[in-house]
C-alpha cells in the first residue's frame, strides 16, 4: 500500500536556510561595537521576539519581516546612564525628590540610552512611591541606588545622621532586588564618616555596591582614606573629574590616590552634572591616561541645559580627546552593566534583550562646555539615529524604520 508523505513547506524552507520572516527585524550594514562579545566590525543584527537573535555578516534580507538600513552607522548595545535623577512628579519644589528631577523617557531614547540608574534620589522610606510614580510607568528601564538617607535627596534630611540606617535600606533592597542595584551616599557636609560607613554596611548586607558623592571637602575625610580604607573593591566614586575634593593637586597632576584606588578595585564614574566636570581636571587625566570606568550624566534640571546636555555630549568629549570609540561605548554599556551586577545588559549577545543604539559620528569643529563655564574644542560628535528598547523602535531621528509615504499609499490605498 502506498503512503502519502507530507513534508511542510516551512520545514523545507528552514532546511534550505531561506525561511521567510525568521526574524522580526534586521539592522543591516552597520558597524557593530559590542565589547562584551569582542565584536568591532561591519555586521548585521537580527532581532526576534524582543531579543537579539543573531549578529553575523550578511544576514539575508528575505529572512526578516523588516529591514532597516544602517549603512555607515555604528550599532551598539543600548547605553546605560550610571548616574541620573528621575524621581519626578512629587510636587516638591527645589529638591531632587521633586521638581529638580526629570521623567526619564523624555531624555533617554534620543541619546541612545535605554537604562538609567537613579543615583540616590530616593531612600528606603520613599522608594516605593518612586517606583509607583515613575519606574513602573516608564519605557526606559530604571534601576536604583537607594540613598542611605531614608528620604533620599529631599533636602536637609541628607545631613540627618539618625536616619542613615543600614538595616531598613538593605531590607528594601532585597525586597526589590530586580530594581535596586546599589546604595548611594551623597552631599553629606559633616567631618564624620557615618554616611559612608553606614552605606557600606547596607551594601554588605544586601550584597550590592555603594556609590559615593563625597559631599563637602573635609580634611578629616581625605579621598585617599575613602579609597584605601572605607570603600570595597567594586564600590563607585562618582564626580571623579569635579576637582572639588582634591582630585587634582596644586602641581596640576592627578591626586595619586586615584591611581591607588583603581589598583584596589574602586570604580571611577564621571557623573558630569551641573557642577562636577572641569576641563583642567579632565585634561590632566587624559594626559596621564586615566580614563573613567563609566560615563554618566548626573541628569537633572540643573545639568541638562548646561555643560552636560546628555549622555552623547559627554561621550563626545572623550571621543574628541583620543579615547577610542569602542572604549567610549564600553564605558557607557558593558562596564556599567557589570558594575551594577546586571550582566544581561550592555551587550548584543544572542538571547539578550534587544536594547540597541544606532549612532552617527559627525566630524567638524564642536565646542564642549564644562561645569565651570569654560570651553574645549573637539572634532567628533556623536548623534543618535535610532534607539530600540526590547526590539521596539522608540527613537528614529531620520525615519529610517519607515517606508516612503508614496510606497505606503500604493500598498494601502484605503489610507487615501
Amino acid at each position: 500500500m502506498r503512503r502519502n508523505v507530507f513534508i511542510p513547506v516551512c520545514f523545507l524552507l528552514a532546511l534550505s536556510g531561506c525561511q521567510k520572516d525568521s526574524y522580526d527585524l534586521v539592522l543591516k550594514g552597520g558597524h557593530v561595537i559590542d565589547t562584551r562579545n569582542g565584536i568591532d566590525k561591519k555586521s548585521d543584527v537580527a532581532i526576534k521576539g524582543g531579543k537579539i537573535a543573531r549578529v553575523a555578516d550578511n544576514i539575508p534580507s528575505e529572512q526578516a519581516a523588516k529591514v532597516i538600513n544602517v549603512e555607515g552607522l555604528y550599532v551598539t548595545p543600548g547605553l546605560i546612564d550610571m548616574h541620573a535623577h528621575v524621581y519626578a512628579g512629587t510636587g516638591q519644589a527645589g529638591v531632587l525628590t521633586g521638581d529638580q528631577s526629570v521623567y526619564p523617557d523624555g531624555f533617554t531614547f534620543r541619546a541612545g540610552v535605554t537604562t538609567v540608574v537613579d543615583a540616590g534620589t530616593s531612600g528606603w522610606r520613599n522608594f516605593e512611591d518612586f517606583k509607583d510614580r515613575v519606574i513602573d510607568r516608564s519605557k526606559t528601564r530604571v534601576l536604583v541606588l537607594l540613598n542611605i538617607a531614608g528620604l533620599g535627596m529631599s533636602g536637609a534630611n541628607e545631613q540627618d545622621q539618625s536616619d542613615m540606617e543600614p538595616g531598613p535600606l538593605a531590607e528594601m533592597a532585597k525586597k526589590h532586588s530586580g530594581i535596586v542595584v546599589g546604595v548611594k551616599t551623597a552631599h553629606f557636609g559633616g567631618p564624620e564618616w557615618i554616611s559612608v560607613e553606614n552605606a557600606v554596611k547596607a551594601g554588605e548586607m544586601a550584597n550590592i555596591p555603594v556609590m559615593v558623592d563625597f559631599g563637602a571637602n573635609k580634611p578629616e575625610r581625605p579621598i585617599s582614606e575613602l579609597f584605601m580604607k572605607k570603600l570595597r573593591p567594586g564600590d563607585i566614586y562618582t564626580h571623579v573629574f569635579s576637582g572639588l575634593r582634591e582630585e587634582l593637586g596644586e602641581d596640576g597632576k592627578l591626586n595619586p590616590a586615584l591611581a591607588e584606588g583603581r589598583k584596589r578595585g574602586i570604580i571611577f564614574d564621571i557623573g558630569h552634572g551641573g557642577g562636577s566636570f572641569r576641563w583642567n581636571v579632565a585634561m590632566a587625566a587624559f594626559k596621564e591616561g586615566f580614563w573613567p570606568d563609566t560615563i554618566s550624566t548626573d541628569l537633572h534640571t540643573g545639568s541638562m541645559n548646561a555643560g552636560m546636555k546628555d549622555q552623547l555630549n559627554i561621550m563626545s568629549k572623550f571621543l574628541s580627546n583620543g579615547v577610542p570609540l569602542a572604549e567610549v561605548i564600553k564605558m557607557s554599556a558593558d562596564t556599567p552593566a557589570r558594575v551594577v551586577k546586571r550582566p544581561e545588559l550592555g551587550h548584543l549577545g544572542a538571547g539578550a534583550g534587544a536594547d540597541v543604539a544606532v549612532l552617527r559620528v559627525d566630524e567638524g569643529q564642536f565646542g564642549f562646555l564644562d561645569s565651570r563655564g569654560t570651553r574645549a574644542m573637539g572634532n567628533k560628535f556623536l548623534v543618535c539615529e535610532l534607539t530600540l528598547r526590547d526590539g521596539e523602535v522608540v527613537w528614529d531621528l531620520n525615519a529610517r524604520a519607515n517606508e516612503h509615504w508614496e510606497e505606503n499609499i500604493k500598498k494601502n490605498p484605503d489610507l487615501l
